[in-house]
């Protein structure tokens, strides 16, 4: 049996033109992804990010999805297209955003159609056995506490969902390039330790997005679930000292119930699992302008009794 090959065993040009043609099987944890774009950016992303990522060879396998970026031409501009089994879910945007529109649509795609996890808008990672979920809405500094998170030693389940066993109460990795946003790019990229950065989205709704490589770490440990210990609610405020106060659980089990995508398919097993895990967490505000204090505060983190 041949040993797995990853996709930095292509060269750019070779990728390019595979994607541009039948597409490529890649493995992006816990899903097999089949990816097709003509579009160079897309393949330049995919080399700079998923490297470390098994690709598979040798024909059709089965793909949990079957994702395309592709160009749609209008008067005096070029757009993209993001498509799933050919089916157009989202409105084409500016050419330059191609590769950010694959990562948005792998997003939805798992919130859309995955239903065995309760899946939840936060980022989560690991340290020492125990999972932090951080849900927080746009500006908050999730994203980027979140990567500085994973480059100070903890292990990366996900920048954007927490995938909920409603039977276990464990959170299954779906590690993948962390989405960071305008100044957070450069702040990140200080301390990335050498882990690589895919070509900047300008102009965005968001402003100027650019991904982040998993951590080699995250990814090699992309099969071992992890049980939450802590929640904990986030908000950068520029200049203010960190400030940490205790979150009504009560509150804390509305808010999640609001960031679940899919809660209402679980029905009561899906609330169940909520109120489960918010028992068994400690939960907290984090306000902080320090990304170092933050890191600080985090480590010394005890688990609940």
């Amino acid at each position: 049996m041949n040993p797995p090959v990853n996709l930095d065993a292509l060269t750019l040009t070779e990728l390019a033109h595979r994607l541009a043609g039948d597409g490529i099987y890649l493995q992006v944890p816990p899903f097999v992804v089949h990816i097709q774009s003509p579009i160079p950016v897309v393949a330049r992303g995919l080399h700079a990010l998923y490297g470390n990522h098994v690709l598979l060879e040798g024909g059709e396998h089965f793909a949990d999805f079957h994702v395309a970026v592709v160009t749609r031409h209008r008067p005096f501009k070029k757009l993209c297209v993001f498509k799933m089994d050919g089916f157009e879910p989202f409105t084409p945007l500016a050419y330059g955003e191609a590769f950010a529109f694959l990562e948005w649509g792998m997003n939805w795609c798992v919130t859309s159609y995955h239903h065995n996890w309760l899946t939840i808008h936060a980022a989560v990672l690991e340290k020492d056995g125990g999972a932090v979920l951080l849900p927080a809405p746009p500006g908050s500094g999730k994203s980027t506490l979140c990567a500085a998170l994973m480059l100070n030693g903890w292990r990366l389940l996900s920048d954007e969902m927490a995938l909920l066993d409603p039977v276990t109460g464990f959170v299954t990795p779906a590690p993948r390039p962390v989405s960071l946003k305008n100044a957070s790019i450069d702040v990140i990229r200080q301390r990335s330790r050498g882990l690589n950065f895919g070509p900047p989205a300008h102009d965005t709704l968001k402003g100027t997005v650019a991904h982040m490589e998993v951590s080699p770490d995250s990814l090699a440990r992309a099969h071992i679930p992890a049980m939450p210990a802590w929640v904990i609610f986030p908000q950068y405020s520029k200049g203010v000292p960190l400030t940490v106060g205790d979150h009504p659980k009560s509150q804390a089990l509305v808010e999640l119930a609001s960031n679940s995508f899919n809660h209402h398919v679980h029905g009561r097993a899906g609330f169940e699992a909520l109120a489960q895990l918010i028992e068994r967490c400690d939960c907290h505000d984090l306000q902080y302008s320090s990304l170092d204090e933050a890191l600080t505060w985090f480590d010394a983190l005890e688990f609940p009794a």
